[in-house]
C-alpha cells in the first residue's frame, strides 16, 4: 500500500524568527540610547542592519506609533515622542516597560509619581470599604511578603517576595469594591511589579519595608482612612528611596492631612 511523502518535523526545518525591530528600538530608547526628540535610525538603515524587508520595518514601527513612543514625520523620519504622549496604560507599552525599563530612571520616576497621586487615595478608599474578605486577601499576601522575605536566599525566593508585595497592593485596589480601580490595578500590574522588583533588590533595610506594609494593613483593617493615606505614602516613599529616586510631592494630596 502506497502512501505519500512524511512530513518530517526538525529543529532544522523550523523557520528562523525575522529580528523584531520594534524590540530592537525600544529596549534602546528605554535605556536612554534616544531621548525624546531623537530621530531613530531610518527605514533603509533598518532594512540593511537587519537583512529584513521594508514592509516588516514598517510594521513594526507601526508598533512603536500605536503605542504613542515615536511619531512618523513625512520626509524626516521616525521621531521619540515624550514620555507624558506614551500610551502607558497600553499592554504592549506596559509590556515593554516591564521588559526594558529598567535602566531609565525617568520611567521608573514617571511611574512613582503616578501611583503616588493615586495609591494613597486607593488605601484611604479601600480602608471606608474593605469587606472581611478583602482584609483575608491583604493579610495573606502580607504574610507572603514577610515569609519570603525571610527566606530569599535565591532568585526564584525573591521573585515570590515580589509577587506578593504586588499581591498585597493589588487586594488593597480590589478593598476599595470600585471596578476602575480593580480593572486599573491589573492593567499597571507589570508596570507596578517592575518598581517592586528592583526597590526589593535594592533595598537597605527590607523590615523597614514590611513594617511600612504592616501598618498600611493595618490602617485598613482598623477602618482609619487619614492613617491609610499616610501610611501608603510612607510605602511608596520607600520604594523611592531604595530605587534612589525623589519621591516628590504628591499634588493631588498636598491637602489631605489638613482634612
Amino acid at each position: 500500500m502506497e502512501t505519500g511523502p512524511i512530513a518530517v518535523t526538525s529543529s532544522l526545518n523550523k523557520p528562523v524568527a525575522r529580528p523584531s525591530i520594534a524590540e530592537y528600538l525600544i529596549s534602546d530608547i528605554l535605556a536612554g540610547q534616544y531621548r525624546p526628540g531623537d530621530f531613530v535610525p531610518r527605514e533603509l538603515d533598518l532594512c540593511e542592519r537587519f537583512a529584513i524587508n521594508r514592509s516588516a520595518v514598517r510594521s513594526d514601527l507601526r508598533q512603536l506609533v500605536d503605542g504613542g513612543i515615536i511619531e512618523r514625520i513625512s520626509g524626516h523620519g521616525s521621531k521619540v515622542r515624550e514620555y507624558s504622549q506614551w500610551h502607558i496604560l497600553d499592554p504592549q507599552v506596559t509590556d515593554w516597560l516591564t521588559r526594558y525599563a529598567a535602566p531609565n530612571p525617568d520611567i521608573q520616576r514617571q511611574i512613582l509619581a503616578f501611583r503616588l497621586d493615586v495609591e494613597p487615595y486607593v488605601a484611604m478608599t479601600a480602608a471606608k470599604r474593605a469587606t472581611a474578605r478583602d482584609l483575608v486577601a491583604i493579610e495573606e499576601a502580607f504574610e507572603g511578603l514577610g515569609q519570603n522575605l525571610r527566606n530569599a536566599t535565591c532568585p526564584e525566593e525573591r521573585r515570590l517576595h515580589s509577587e506578593c508585595d504586588v499581591a498585597f497592593h493589588e487586594a488593597i485596589f480590589k478593598a476599595t469594591h470600585n471596578i476602575v480601580w480593580a480593572q486599573l490595578s491589573h492593567i499597571l500590574r507589570p508596570s507596578i511589579y517592575m518598581l517592586v522588583s528592583m526597590s526589593n533588590e535594592s533595598a537597605l533595610d527590607p523590615d523597614e519595608s514590611l513594617e511600612q506594609h504592616r501598618q498600611l494593613m493595618e490602617s485598613i483593617r482598623l477602618r482609619r482612612p487619614r492613617e491609610a493615606f499616610s501610611a501608603a505614602q510612607a510605602v511608596l516613599a520607600g520604594t523611592a528611596k531604595a530605587l534612589g529616586l525623589e519621591d516628590g510631592a504628591s499634588s493631588l494630596g498636598c491637602s489631605i492631612k489638613h482634612r
